[in-house]
């Protein structure tokens, strides 16, 4: 008997890598039904045709309130209710300072990761209150919690899903309707290469080589990866959690706890592997940020603190190609 026999599920950024392994999990525990929603059609529809005929993949732009819409009456068409809503999808958003952010990438941001956030509640709390039960699971990050984690829209929409998650769960509790999110830390996903400017199947092959990538000091010494927050996922959409509304987990391998000293060389030769393992034109975006050599850029890609290690080899490495 699966965790998830019987219930019905959305999942957003489903074809990416914290959506398509959390699509997998529940699949594997019993979802009567699952729609995966995304912008990236040609790997959402394979995934969605792999994982059976109770899985069906539609192309949704969550900064669109009628895409949001044209989900959710996708699930009540196809499976009559819909019991669970992971808004997952997002993007890393602009970097830079406060007077550096063009006012549209802060607005888009915003509108991948809060914005859309509310309008899945907004358009499935109808349906959720006629069940008399509902679960609501949004990615928040660690960027929530501590500056230089994230771009300032990145974190500042990711810091208010916590606060929407907890007006939720007490607006909604009396419904039987649960809303929690989750604040993954260094995941190996494709996020981090598209916010370096790669394509998506070049960040999705880097997403792939930072399986086996530095630790970045944190206390648990290995990458986080997308099936760990998959299984949060799981178990706050699980009967498991059903006392349980309000809280956001961290999934971060024990990051904000502290950082631990590192050698600055430690595992250089993994991520000069993964530079090595992109295509050509990958290679000449990394090429370019070398070349230009602007700091005012290179503060821009160091969105994650973690990756200040990645940046600097990769500066290195790529000026000895260019050299």
């Amino acid at each position: 008997m699966g965790k998830l026999d019987g219930k019905v599920a959305l999942i957003t950024g489903a074809a990416g890598g914290i959506g398509r392994a959390t699509s997998r999990l529940f699949v594997e525990e019993g979802v009567k039904g699952l729609v995966m929603a995304d912008i990236w059609d040609e790997r959402g529809e394979q995934i969605a045709e792999e994982l059976g005929p109770n899985v069906v993949y539609i192309h949704t732009d969550v900064s669109q309130e009628f895409d949001i819409i044209s989900a959710i009456n996708l699930t009540i068409e196809k499976f009559s209710r819909l019991d669970i809503v992971f808004s997952n999808a997002g993007n890393p958003g602009p970097g830079g300072g406060i007077e550096d952010i063009p006012t549209e990438g802060f607005d888009h941001t915003i509108s991948i990761h809060l914005r859309a956030a509310f309008l899945f509640m907004k358009h499935s709390i109808p349906i959720m209150k006629k069940q008399g039960s509902g679960c609501f699971i949004t990615t928040s990050s660690v960027a929530a919690f501590q500056q230089g984690m994230g771009g300032l829209p990145y974190s500042l929409s990711k810091a208010a899903i916590i606060q929407l998650t907890r007006i939720a769960a007490v607006e909604l509790g009396t419904f039987g309707i649960r809303a929690n999110s989750i604040a993954p830390g260094f995941i190996a996903t494709g996020i981090f290469g598209t916010g370096y400017g790669l394509s998506r199947e070049g960040a999705e092959k880097l997403a792939k080589f930072m399986r086996n990538s530095p630790s970045n000091g944190q206390a648990i010494r290995r990458a986080g990866l997308p099936e760990d927050i998959a299984n949060t996922a799981l178990f706050l959409a699980s009967d498991s959690s059903s006392f349980i509304s309000g809280i956001t987990l961290k999934v971060d391998g024990g990051l904000l706890s502290g950082r631990i000293p590192q050698d600055p060389e430690e595992d250089e030769e993994k991520w000069y592997e993964m530079i090595k393992g992109l295509d050509s034109k990958d290679q000449k975006i990394m090429e370019n940020i070398v070349q230009e050599g602007n700091q005012k850029i290179i503060e821009q890609l160091n969105y994650y603190k973690p990756y200040s290690i990645l940046i600097s080899v990769l500066l290195r490495r790529m000026q000895k190609m260019v050299e």
